[in-house]
């Protein structure tokens, strides 16, 4: 089995600075697809921002997403993984605390940004291979 680095290593990984604008950096989301960023300060990981944070700290706050920075919108502290974490104790995080985003880290140095699509495309592949495996089995299988 592979570690949860594996799954996201070969990913370019979009990241924002504490001091970019919320806009800069939501065109930058929407462009990739993707529902949250990690935000770093001098390299390190300071928070993820998220299309949550960008609705419930921008958008019903009315603030204006050319003069906020990320940095004061972001959410602090996020929980992260490390490289060798198994699938399953990721999906036990964000189930617990309801975010599809984690911060894979060595210390406080950024390495991947996991997200629950990642996890769950890698669970469909491990059962698709399964599938594949019980149907040549079955196919092989001399009758009775």
């Amino acid at each position: 089995m592979c570690s949860i680095y594996d799954l996201v290593k070969e990913q370019e990984m979009c990241v924002a600075d504490v001091d970019d604008n919320v806009m800069e950096v939501a065109r930058a989301m929407v462009e990739r697809n993707i529902g949250a960023v990690p935000v770093v300060r001098e390299g390190r990981l300071a928070g993820v921002f998220s299309e949550r944070d960008l609705m419930r700290r921008i958008v019903v706050e009315g603030r204006d997403p050319h003069a906020t920075r990320v940095g004061e919108v972001m959410t602090r502290e996020p929980l992260s993984v490390s490289r060798n974490d198994d699938l399953e104790h990721c999906l036990v995080l964000m189930r617990e605390h309801g975010f599809r985003h984690l911060p894979i880290c060595e210390g406080e140095r950024l390495l991947g940004f996991l997200s629950l699509r990642d996890l769950l495309l890698r669970d469909l592949s491990e059962k698709d291979d399964e599938v594949k495996l019980m149907r040549a089995y079955i196919h092989s299988a001399p009758e009775l």
